[in-house]
């Protein structure tokens, strides 16, 4: 470029023939990549950058010399290259914390009418660096300067839920007053949920709600929060203030470019809902999953994965009995011989009928920083069973198959968010859906050897449509699909090609099953987790459980035969 730019020594030299105008439009083209809602392949840049071949060839090659771009030469994808985080990391080490905070902890004050908390760690402590008083300060000293134990306080837990293990260790010290597995398991839910809680934790009379703010490598650098008296803030008051903090908490690292809180916006549905469609089971489930119909009892089982719980539903009455569960838990299946298996965080286990008496049949030690997610049963009678990362890091998913003996086998790896599975009629095909790949996959199903081949992408969605989630296949072997932030469950035919929507009250229907007494009926469950209080307020049977006739009979339900 020009002479008297100066590079630092250790940069390569830069390519000749970049004048402000190719600038501009090396920069263009950035944007392109990055907002591409898939890596895009060379036409596709040259599509939406209206360049000539050539051009776009010569505006590419500087980007690829300072590794601002890299393309994957597997599938002639172009992603954002390694440089950007190298810069990107010089750009959190100046960034003023406080400053970006400001104007948030005075936003979530006036929301909340109680104080609000900017936190870091320092030595093994929650330094206080931010705070907003309300009009009813708090009797205790939560003042800029003050200290606060990161295993108790909300804002200690959202700021340690992040770290990698070998620091997150260096916290989890034998303590007289806290029981580290207890602890442990209040991590890995805060994690999932993108905030933590603390009642009365850190002082008598106290709670508070607070969720992490992210540096561009997904490391918690700070967290901000709400605390008052635990009779303002009430459990159900703090998990609804929960999406609050994370919007506060995503506006603050977004000032510098931090991506990894991606949340939805969408406040109505885009159709009319459907008159014959019956709330069933009025809930407040954080994530309702996993419905299952029991014939034998009339019962619909249904799991609530981070509110941990298995619920038993009459849903004539709606009236519902709870089992809480230790840890997260992904899914259930009933057993031939009776009871359940049981997929919870990082373990598959039996259950009796009334979910006593848990027997560990597999425990994998990749389940590491992952948690198992849908599951359902084929019909030898083997449990197939997705996972996830704990922080939805894409490709750390994986399919897993419980066989009867025993032995489970882990049969694909490389999903970003494994969710919904069925088969169709005849068992000669698996459905399976990566949600965060936003695609429904079909494979070859060998029922007698239980393998799976030849993977097609059946169906892919667009952006902005919402994201497939639970499934259920019926007798005509049609897929019923859950579509969560879609406001809709949709039906597509063997081939892929959409049937039907059913638009529901709901954004985040969340899986489907069939029931009743002739399997005619589909039973949706949904999700209330971080949804804004607008949003709430626009379907507020967000948790629900929902139930509609298909006109269709799904499948009979397969159970564990191991």
């Amino acid at each position: 470029m020009e002479d008297d730019i100066v590079l630092e020594d250790r940069l390569e030299p830069r390519p000749s023939g970049l004048g402000p105008n190719a600038l501009n439009r090396g920069l263009a083209l950035l944007d392109i990549i990055a907002n591409a809602p898939r890596p895009p392949r060379f036409t596709e840049i040259m599509y939406q950058a209206n360049m000539p071949k050539g051009t776009l060839y010569r505006m590419l090659q500087p980007l690829l010399d300072y590794r601002l771009i890299r393309l994957q030469e597997r599938d002639q994808t172009y992603h954002l290259g390694n440089r950007l985080f190298e810069m990107a990391h010089k750009v959190w080490s100046e960034f003023d914390i406080r400053g970006a905070a400001e104007p948030e902890l005075s936003r979530l004050r006036a929301l909340s009418g109680e104080t609000t908390l900017l936190g870091v760690i320092e030595n093994r402590a929650v330094l206080i660096v931010g705070e907003r008083d309300c009009d009813q300060p708090l009797r205790i000293s939560l003042s800029v300067g003050s200290k606060l134990d990161p295993l108790t306080s909300a804002v200690g837990k959202a700021l340690i839920a992040y770290m990698p293990p070998a620091r997150l260790a260096e916290f989890m010290t034998p303590s007289a007053t806290v029981n580290l597995d207890a602890i442990s398991r209040e991590l890995t839910l805060g994690r999932a949920r993108g905030y933590a809680v603390s009642i009365s934790e850190d002082f008598a009379g106290v709670s508070s709600v607070a969720a992490p703010i992210l540096d561009h490598r997904g490391e918690a650098i700070a967290a901000i929060g709400i605390a008052g008296p635990s009779l303002r803030l009430d459990p159900d008051r703090l998990h609804a203030l929960g999406r609050d903090v994370i919007e506060a908490a995503r506006r603050i690292s977004s000032y510098v470019g931090e991506t990894y809180m991606t949340i939805s916006t969408t406040v109505a549905p885009a159709a009319k809902q459907d008159r014959r469609l019956k709330c069933v089971v009025p809930s407040a489930a954080f994530l309702g999953e996993g419905p299952v119909w029991l014939p034998s009892s009339n019962t619909l089982m249904w799991v609530d994965i981070l509110s941990p719980a298995v619920h038993a539903s009459d849903v004539t009455t709606g009236e519902t009995r709870t089992r809480p569960m230790a840890e997260l838990i992904g899914s259930i299946a009933p057993r031939k011989d009776g009871g359940f298996v049981v997929a919870s965080q990082s373990r598959l286990e039996l259950y009796n009928s009334d979910f006593e008496q848990p027997q560990t049949v597999a425990a994998p030690v990749s389940m590491a920083g992952h948690r198992f997610n849908d599951g359902k049963c084929d019909a030898k009678g083997r449990f197939w069973v997705g996972s996830i990362g704990l922080d939805v890091t894409p490709g750390e998913g994986s399919l897993f198959c419980l066989d009867t003996d025993g032995r489970l086998r882990v049969v694909e790896t490389g999903f970003d968010l494994c969710n919904g599975m069925g088969w169709s009629p005849d068992s000669s095909r698996f459905y399976f859906v990566d949600s965060g790949k936003r695609v429904i996959y079909a494979y070859d199903f060998d029922l007698e050897a239980g393998t799976i081949s030849n993977r097609i992408t059946l169906v892919e969605f667009e952006p902005g449509t919402g994201n497939p989630d639970g499934l259920a296949v019926d007798a005509d072997g049609f897929i019923w699909c859950a579509m969560w932030d879609g406001w809709c469950v949709q039906r597509f035919s063997p081939e892929g090609h959409l049937d039907r929507s059913i638009t529901v009250p709901v954004p985040r229907p969340t899986s489907c099953a069939f029931g009743g007494e002739d399997l005619r009926t589909l039973f949706i469950t949904s999700a209330r987790i971080r949804l804004s209080a607008m949003q709430l307020a626009a379907a507020p049977l967000s948790g629900s459980v929902f139930a509609i006739d298909a006109a269709t009979p799904g499948s009979p339900i397969a159970a564990f035969a191991g």
